[in-house]
């Protein structure tokens, strides 16, 4: 059986993480996916799968992800049979969906990771509009793309006017790690939420890669 570890989360933050240039089937994702997909990936035994990840940090830059993934999708095309795009639209405003009719690719549906994760349908008739949401890789990554990002490290005074809006962080696990609990438990408390974990393991995920992967992938 395939095994593969992932980088880093500094490198899958920074870099992403190049395809191995083996198998019939490229799948181009964020990098804050790579974990989990190399997981699934290997726990089937779907070595004819590649993966190919885009800089996590791309998650707070929406409007540069439609730009990435047509690059990739152009860079790698000749090399396998099969490219999909392990996106959802991610803030980019339909901009990824069109491209990616355009390119002829697949990408996940629903409006971004959460929602795959928790499953669209259940997340939708949620309808939370005060709850801010971490997975697995955002727990451990949550000073390079929240605290930091948002200046909280020189400017914690501004954490309220921030997250006015918001009441809940809602940890969304895809593993059942207590010390992942704790850190997304002191996050919220570090932001003034109250917290919920939701254990959602892969979701819509491992069904959109059964699909990629094809005959025996489902």
């Amino acid at each position: 059986m395939t095994t593969t570890a992932a980088p880093d989360d500094a490198t899958l933050t920074r870099d992403g993480l190049a395809p191995s240039g083996e198998g019939r089937v490229l799948v181009i994702a964020c990098g804050a996916l790579a974990r989990e997909i190399l997981d699934i990936r290997d726990a089937n035994g779907w070595a004819h799968l590649d993966l190919a990840c885009l800089p996590a940090i791309l998650h707070n830059h929406p409007e540069r992800i439609t730009g990435a993934v047509r690059e990739a999708v152009a860079k790698h095309r000749a090399e396998y049979a099969t490219i999909a795009v392990a996106y959802a639209d991610c803030g980019t405003g339909g901009q990824l969906q069109a491209a990616c009719a355009e390119l002829g690719v697949e990408m996940i549906a629903g409006p971004h990771c959460y929602a795959f994760f928790d499953g669209v349908e259940r997340f939708a008739a949620r309808d939370e509009i005060t709850a801010f949401y971490l997975t697995d890789f955002l727990v451990r990554q949550f000073d390079a793309f929240v605290w930091r990002p948002l200046g909280l490290d020189r400017h914690p005074e501004l954490r309220d006017m921030y997250f006015a809006h918001y009441e809940t962080l809602v940890y969304l696990a895809q593993t059942d790690d207590p010390d992942l609990t704790d850190k997304a438990r002191a996050q919220a408390e570090r932001l003034g939420l109250a917290f919920e974990r939701r254990l959602t393991g892969y979701g819509d995920l491992r069904d959109a890669l059964a699909g990629w992967a094809g005959p025996g992938g489902t």
